[in-house]
């Protein structure tokens, strides 16, 4: 039988390690039980939840508009070429957050109120970004149903759009733990943030997002072709509007998904952790 193990503090100082015993599926629950506290602290709060509503929307009115008659000739056209791409990185960027929101939990004194319960110890990191991929939902639905006021289509099925949705979702899920690692290394919720739009920007705007790979230069061609996320995003346009490949791009990325959750999570696991 597994024991989790409690650490605790006597009023004269002394502290003392108890060991709770484990129960069946207790990591799971009580993931659960901490990503619900945190869907609570953003219900809550909901202007956390203004870069995942307002962002996208800004996002698809500044390039449709700005670029898409020098682009493509045709909004219209436009849209169907940018807007599954652009629900990729605006979906990625709301991944950044978690990380900001663990780093300021642990500055606040939260996690050692965590660390003191008979709970698994990356339970509250589990939580945290199960919590947090309720942003993720939100992006997708202003994205979607926004591009849909503006002339959007979807050109294949409502399956294929939800398996693409969904596809993105867990890119971004494997993504978090990237962010959650930052979050525990990290000493400022700040240089977090500042730190995940160094990263995200040369893997968001390196891609065919706003342009087709052909027109851009070599250099920039050899880095698009390595990206995950240029995949994600041709899997996308080709799951939501057809007429490109699907099976590549979509094996690509969730083998780039899984390859950064395996790497990512035990480091961001054994940092929090450490910090016990």
């Amino acid at each position: 039988m597994t024991t989790t193990t409690t650490r605790s503090t006597s009023t004269d100082g002394t502290q003392f390690i108890a060991a709770v015993p484990a129960r069946p599926l207790g990591l799971v629950r009580h993931s659960l039980v901490m990503a619900r506290r945190s869907l609570i602290k953003t219900m809550r709060t909901p202007e956390q939840l203004l870069d995942v509503t307002l962002q996208p929307i800004i996002f698809i009115v500044l390039f449709v508009y700005l670029l898409g008659g020098a682009i493509a000739g045709s909004r219209h056209d436009y849209m169907q070429f940018l807007l599954p791409a652009l629900m990729v990185q605006n979906v990625l960027f709301a991944s950044a957050p978690t990380g900001v929101s663990l780093n300021t939990d642990i500055k606040t004194g939260v996690f050692d109120r965590f660390r003191s319960l008979p709970i698994g110890r990356s339970a509250p990191l589990i939580g945290g970004v199960l919590g947090d991929m309720i942003r993720f939902v939100v992006s997708i639905v202003v994205m979607i149903g926004f591009g849909y006021i503006l002339g959007f289509r979807i050109g294949t099925s409502w399956p294929e759009t939800i398996a693409g949705c969904l596809l993105v979702m867990f890119m971004a899920f494997c993504f978090s733990w990237m962010f959650v690692l930052l979050g525990m290394i990290v000493r400022e919720p700040g240089a977090v943030q500042g730190l995940g739009f160094v990263i995200m920007f040369p893997l968001t705007f390196g891609t065919n997002v706003l342009v087709p790979t052909n027109t851009l230069p070599g250099w920039l061609q050899a880095w698009v072709k390595v990206n995950p996320v240029a995949d994600a995003m041709q899997a996308a346009r080709g799951l939501m509007v057809g007429g490109g490949p699907v099976f590549e791009p979509v094996v690509k990325t969730l083998i780039w998904s899984v390859a950064i959750l395996l790497v990512f999570a035990p480091l961001a696991v054994r940092a929090y952790r450490r910090k016990a």
